[in-house]
């Protein structure tokens, strides 16, 4: 059994603490925002009602949160994880934020005497809550080794793809990937309904060839019923993104379809669709074509 604090207990992190729990672990949670514990409760670990409380004593800290600043004052604000963990903690950060303070949170964890791990993942809720995600993993090849189990009780596909940073880079490339892929199907859907085709067969048919993907297996019953409980939301994407657009700016990199889809997914978001899943920007897209009247 080991002691395993997991900071951030939302949409994703919820369920990734309930696995670790119902193996074994005696996991410690904490989350800002009351009432999320519930979960990790019934599956057998405890809550705690600070970061300080959550992480004394534990031999790993996982986090899993919004948005860079947020990962900065958990890591290292004056009640976080680098002033009260105890010495040689592995710290896995499950978050998906910029790569360059990746680097920077993992050179202040080593000055600390802490291991660090970015590990962000990728499946959405149903990847969370059915303990299949995929996991890509920066750090040292030995960290990642031990960190083994962890990341068996939470995702199904575990890469380490290479040192600090490699993680929150790959998950970069992971979104604009995947956003693409929602707009690419969006405008498929609106193209076909605007014929009359019916759109169930026509997925199918898709979904049986060289247009298949993953994204529309997941997001198919979404984009039918025009329905968009979010998964994964439109606010995060837009964030991801972000980071996309920076990091490959970092790098000379030109990513045209990249920042269209940005500027897509930020339309989202004035429309009033940030809380909607991502699969929602079948919405602009039916604004566009004058389609809605939403």
């Amino acid at each position: 059994m080991t002691s395993i604090a997991f900071i951030g207990l939302g949409v994703m992190g919820s369920p990734m603490a309930a696995h670790l729990a119902t193996a074994g672990h005696d996991v410690t949670g904490y989350n800002r925002s009351p009432g999320k514990d519930e979960p990790l409760r019934s599956a057998g670990g405890s809550a705690a009602d600070s970061v300080a409380a959550a992480v004394t004593g534990a031999e790993i800290v996982c986090t899993m949160l919004p948005d860079t600043p947020d990962v900065d004052q958990v890591l290292t604000g004056p009640g976080g994880v680098f002033a009260h963990a105890k010495p040689n903690a592995l710290i896995i950060d499950f978050s998906t934020i910029r790569p360059d303070s990746t680097q920077e949170f993992a050179e202040q964890a080593a000055q600390r005497g802490f291991r660090y791990l970015d590990a962000p993942v990728s499946g959405g809720q149903a990847g969370a809550a059915g303990a299949a995600l995929s996991i890509m993993v920066g750090g040292a090849a030995e960290d990642f080794a031990a960190a083994g189990e962890i990341f068996d009780h939470v995702g199904k596909t575990v890469v380490h793809v290479g040192p600090t940073g490699a993680g929150q880079t790959v998950k970069a490339a992971n979104q604009l990937v995947v956003a693409a892929n929602i707009q690419a199907l969006s405008e498929a859907v609106v193209f076909l309904d605007a014929y009359g085709v019916s759109l169930p067969e026509a997925l199918d048919v898709l979904g049986g060839g060289l247009a298949g993907s993953k994204v529309l297996d997941q997001k198919r019953e979404n984009l039918l019923s025009g329905t968009f409980d979010p998964g994964f939301r439109i606010d995060l994407h837009h964030k991801d993104l972000g980071i996309v657009s920076a990091a490959a700016r970092e790098a000379g990199v030109v990513t045209p379809v990249g920042a269209l889809v940005a500027q897509l997914m930020a339309a989202a978001r004035a429309c009033g669709d940030g809380g909607l899943d991502h699969s929602g920007l079948l919405r602009g897209v039916q604004r566009l074509s004058g389609r809605t009247d939403t």
